[in-house]
């Protein structure tokens, strides 16, 4: 208990830079997990995806689509237990700025593979019987005020023209990380429109989403899938669903490999202030460490004095960084709205945290320890004064 004290002592003994020191610990922690939320949140549809879902695309390139012929000899497949389509619709609303995930999917047998997605049984029922209807989750619905009954405006940008929505339904998230930022509304709709402007586009899909009946048969049920269309006009590529989202992530990993070595950066250089603070305290205090070895005090109380106080000062810093995180994460992840569809603090994150802040109080405490142990006493009492 009386270390402990002396500890704190030693602590304030200069305020200021005490105060500053901690508060470099206080940026530094909050940019580190602030980063590293950012990444997470970069890798949130792949880390969701489950694992008995299989997406099957165009071999060529995502932007050609698929036959909806297709889904009938899909579904006969071993092992496959549901099949459903969707096409990314991107349309605006309103203005070019409101960007947002919109996809025409097949209803019923789209929503059936996708449990997470949780809406009132009357609003799903009143979406399914509406041709024009829509479901929206609440992340959107929130930022735009989107309320049941809205007729939502999107003009078309892939599929040119004005389309109006009725919203029906809004979904929830069975899990926090589940998506609530998207858009969904009736294919056959978008279909029986191009079917007067664009006949020649119509009854085509952009992906088909498969619900197989175990996740060991994924790679069995991929291969049997695509040997179906093997030299055909329209080949396929089947991957599971969070290879499929992966494909989209590493369009932009030199970004986020470049985030990833920012936040460790940010450790790196608070550790090297944490350094010098910890080698100013400790020369000025050499011959305080003198004396305390001519009364008897071994180099094991020295050094839990040093280390202690630099834990003390790394802990406190990272735990008020930790605390602000959460507020600040929450503001982040409002103001991004759709950009980051999933934006919250993992537990990997506070891990890290608390580990870098470890590691910055040991490493920092190394050299003014070392310098404290093997004061010579003579050379210590001389500089008293």
């Amino acid at each position: 208990m009386y270390l402990l004290k002396l500890i704190v002592k030693n602590a304030l003994r200069h305020k200021l830079r005490t105060a500053l020191t901690v508060l470099g610990l206080v940026v530094a922690t909050l940019s580190f997990g602030l980063l590293q939320t950012v990444v997470d949140a970069w890798y949130a549809g792949a880390e969701g995806a489950s694992n008995t879902t299989l997406v099957t695309r165009n071999a060529t390139s995502l932007v050609f689509p698929l036959p909806l012929a297709y889904q009938a000899r899909i579904r006969a497949v071993d092992g496959v237990t549901g099949v459903g389509y969707a096409n990314w619709f991107g349309g605006v609303y309103k203005d070019p700025k409101n960007f947002f995930a919109q996809f025409a999917i097949s209803g019923q047998s789209y929503l059936d593979i996708y449990p997470d997605y949780l809406l009132p049984e009357e609003q799903r029922a009143a979406f399914l019987r509406d041709r024009k209807g829509a479901i929206v989750g609440r992340k959107l619905a929130r930022q735009y005020g989107f309320k049941v009954g809205d007729t939502i405006p999107i003009k078309g940008t892939i599929y040119p023209g004005q389309w109006e929505f009725v919203i029906r339904g809004i979904y929830d998230g069975r899990q926090e990380s589940t998506n609530t930022a998207t858009m969904f509304f009736h294919w056959d709709y978008v279909n029986e429109g191009l079917k007067k402007i664009y006949p020649r586009r119509a009854n085509q899909v952009g992906v088909y989403v498969v619900r197989i009946a175990r996740a060991e048969d994924a790679a069995a049920v991929s291969n049997m899938i695509d040997s179906q269309f093997r030299n055909s006009l329209a080949e396929t590529l089947t991957e599971t669903e969070k290879a499929f989202q992966l494909g989209f992530v590493s369009m932009s990993e030199a970004i986020v490999v470049a985030v990833r070595v920012v936040s460790f950066v940010v450790i790196i250089i608070i550790m090297a202030v944490m350094a010098n603070t910890m080698a100013m305290s400790a020369r000025e205090r050499l011959g305080e460490y003198a004396t305390l070895k001519v009364l008897g005090f071994g180099p094991g109380y020295l050094a839990a004095l040093i280390f202690g106080e630099s834990l003390l000062l790394s802990v406190f810093g990272a735990a008020l960084g930790i605390a602000l995180l959460f507020p600040l994460a929450s503001i982040i992840g409002s103001a991004m709205g759709t950009m980051f569809p999933v934006f919250q603090v993992a537990p990997l994150t506070l891990l890290l945290q608390a580990v870098a802040a470890l590691l910055i109080g040991a490493v920092a405490g190394v050299a003014p320890t070392l310098r404290a142990v093997h004061v010579n006493i003579v050379d210590g009492l001389r500089s008293i004064g």
